[in-house]
């Protein structure tokens, strides 16, 4: 089976989880052949270079999707496709103005959907769509759209500033339109298209579907809607926002509808697919596999946990809660005086090492450093580490060096850190944000987020009781093993590949360089004009005849 796999900023250039995942993936699935089509968020991305691939990947396209295509100006359509253009954007840019408002019918999801393929054939027969979406011409067909009757209040008071910012984002998020990726020669000739993420990762599915049938399966493991709810900053205009969200909405709806599977990594991800639209029937959940044989090793070896220490480890953000994670260590410390809090991680960019800063100071604040006598030298019951460092060498000791692992966070996607210390066997306290029940499943403490008081009175039950945290320990790291292991997930993805090919058989005609159809390209009961009984007649029963 020949299998093209969509990416966005991801594998085979990063390195990150999202790289990490479909690298396990393409590896697990040796039997199946993989065309890579990669969409490059930077420079720095492609410039890193390639990861080793093995020998099952055939191939590997990229479109950037960073690079700045010039300042728009004339288009250069001939007057019918500039009448082509004009109908089909108005259409798109109707149906998104429409959809601001949070409505969602099946009317505005058949414009939406009418208009994006409609600009996808123009794109294809006369090529040129980004130069004319940049254009002046572009620019006031939106104008148009937010001006009509029935356009929400904050479409009508877009400035000219917010139209010119709008468009510079529909342009690039409608880049997979111009591609060259939907002949027989690339996604064409693919048994499926699997987009690794939804928003402009699974636009290339979608046209490989409309324009050569192949079908298409979306992995989320962080809802692409959602993720761009999150990032529009505060600082950006209302209809900006409002005009973003509505064209993000429309898109989402239109990829659930088309896919003929969804894969969400949990429960909060499904929840979000299906308020969009998707059809439940058409919905499988797939957890992430992830590497456990570190992890585990460190859960069978002899425990060498100190009683007394507390773990955090993650990415250093405000998302994070560290703030009330010391403020509930603060009150850990009144009832165990012996408890010490270790913290793990390196910051995200800018804002976390701000972040970490204030952190470190509201910890020397909190925690002045103390010692056993006058000629002892102090230390703070609270140390701030990196992986790699000497005290923190690698994850799993670091795990391993605690009695309770904590979560804080106010936002959480899919809590690898917390799957990793029930790899390690360790009780855990958690907030309850994101899939962080999904995952913990009765195995931990769960307690609300921004409450220092739940949090530390959780920290102090475990860390007085041992055996309990030897019970959870163990049913935590049974429950890992069970779900969340790489081999679970190669499993699952093998038969939902074999699933929707055997739904949605090759139906083109494959030709050898000598013009033949190629033996076996495609299964023989799809030629056969009939429906084949669901039941075999070999296992159908028998009337044994009376002696």
């Amino acid at each position: 089976m020949r299998t093209g796999l969509l990416t966005e900023g991801g594998y085979p250039y990063a390195s990150g989880d999202a790289g990490l995942w479909c690298d396990r993936l393409v590896r697990g699935l040796g039997q199946h052949e993989f065309d890579l089509y990669a969409l490059s968020r930077g420079r720095h991305q492609e410039e890193q270079g390639l990861l080793p691939l093995p020998p099952q990947v055939t191939r590997v396209r990229t479109a950037p999707l960073w690079t700045a295509e010039g300042d728009g100006g004339a288009v250069g359509y001939g007057r019918r496709a500039r009448r082509r253009f004009t109908e089909h954007y108005g259409e798109l840019a109707g149906a998104v103005c429409a959809a601001a408002d949070g409505s969602a019918s099946a009317a505005v999801a058949d414009r939406f959907a009418n208009a994006l393929y409609g600009l996808a054939e123009l794109a294809r027969e006369e090529g040129g769509l980004g130069a004319a979406l940049r254009s002046d011409l572009g620019v006031r067909t939106l104008e148009r759209a937010c001006r009509a009757p029935g356009a929400p209040r904050t479409a009508r008071e877009a400035r000219v500033a917010d139209l010119l910012t709008v468009t510079g984002h529909l342009e690039r998020a409608l880049r997979p339109l111009s591609l060259d990726w939907y002949g027989e020669d690339a996604l064409g000739a693919a048994d499926l298209c699997h987009a690794t993420s939804g928003g402009p990762a699974a636009l290339p599915g979608l046209l490989a579907r409309h324009f050569c049938g192949v079908p298409l399966l979306v992995t989320e493991y962080g809802v692409h809607l959602r993720a761009h709810y999150l990032g529009q900053g505060p600082g950006a205009a209302p209809a900006v926002r409002a005009l973003l969200a509505a064209f993000h909405g429309r898109l989402a709806t239109e990829i659930y509808r088309r896919a003929e599977i969804l894969t969400p990594g949990n429960a909060h991800a499904r929840r979000w697919q299906e308020r969009c639209g998707a059809d439940r029937a058409r919905i499988r959940t797939v957890y992430p596999g992830m590497a456990a044989d570190g992890f585990t090793e460190a859960g069978e070896a002899p425990d060498r946990a100190d009683p007394d220490t507390l773990v955090w480890v993650g990415r250093v953000e405000p998302a994070k809660d560290l703030v009330s994670l010391l403020h509930a260590f603060a009150q850990v410390r009144r009832q165990e005086p012996g408890a010490r809090l270790r913290i793990v991680g390196s910051p995200g960019g800018p804002e976390g090492t701000a972040y970490l800063g204030h952190c470190r100071a509201l910890a020397a604040q909190l925690f002045p450093d103390e010692a056993e006598g006058a000629h002892a030298v102090g230390c703070n019951p609270v140390s701030f580490d990196e992986i790699g460092s000497p005290d923190a060498p690698t994850l799993p000791e670091v795990y391993a060096s605690g009695a309770v692992v904590v979560l804080s966070s106010v936002v959480e996607g899919f809590p690898t850190g917390l799957i990793e210390a029930m790899f390690c066997g360790r009780a855990t306290v958690s907030t309850d944000a994101g899939a962080v029940v999904e995952v913990i499943g009765g195995t931990g403490l769960v307690v609300p987020p921004r409450n220092p008081r739940a949090l530390a009175d959780a920290c102090v039950a475990l860390l007085r009781d041992p055996e309990r945290r030897a019970r959870l320990g163990a049913a935590a790291r049974a429950r890992a093993l069970e779900l969340f292991t790489v081999e679970q997930n190669v499993a699952a993805f093998h038969g939902i590949y074999l699933e929707i090919v055997s739904h949605c058989p090759v139906r083109r005609d494959l030709l050898d360089a000598s013009g033949a159809p190629l033996p076996f390209a495609a299964p023989a009961e799809s030629h056969v004009p009939a429906h084949w009984p669901a039941t075999p007649t070999w296992a159908l029963p028998t009337t044994e005849p009376a002696r």
